[in-house]
């Protein structure tokens, strides 16, 4: 994902339904200068405290225990817009949730300018319905997975 994206140096990165903290600590290790990883299921949180320790990048990522929904209401974290959000809700996310995540993206000012938008969803299901501020790039199919990339526009 991110060796498309080029060089993350200095970049603001936020990893939405992170999981792990993978995708968002990947993005560290590759010189983001701010991480963000919004979970909300509290043993997922555990494990992404854990990993941020055992890759001691506390100094660049920040876990935020909450629904998605409830941080993009807030706006971007040190009020500064992110030039990457990646989001991988879990596959039975109802499209009408993803488009109101991408929504809340632009309402709220999260995006930088020419920021890149990434949505891992199941190959089954369709492209996210991209908002206003949003315009769909292209995507990529890997097995069972599809990333769809759109840009702040």
């Amino acid at each position: 994902m991110f060796g498309a994206l080029g060089d993350l140096t200095g970049t603001r990165v936020a990893d939405l339904y992170a999981g792990s903290g993978a995708i968002g600590l990947e993005a560290a290790s590759r010189g983001a200068v701010h991480v963000l990883l919004v979970e909300s299921d509290a043993k997922a949180g555990r494990v992404i405290r854990d990993n941020i320790a055992l890759l001691r990048a506390g100094d660049v990522a920040r876990l935020a225990p909450s629904k998605v929904e409830s941080v993009l209401l807030g706006g971007p974290v040190g009020g500064e817009p992110y030039d990457i959000v990646v989001a991988d809700p879990p596959y039975p996310t109802a499209e009408t949730e993803i488009t109101a995540m991408l929504r809340g993206l632009v309402e709220h000012g999260w995006l930088a300018p020419d920021a890149t938008v990434i949505v891992e969803r199941s190959s089954r299901t369709p492209e996210p319905v991209w908002v206003k501020g949003i315009t769909g790039e292209r995507s990529r199919q890997y097995g069972e997975t599809t990333l769809w990339y759109g840009r702040a526009s």
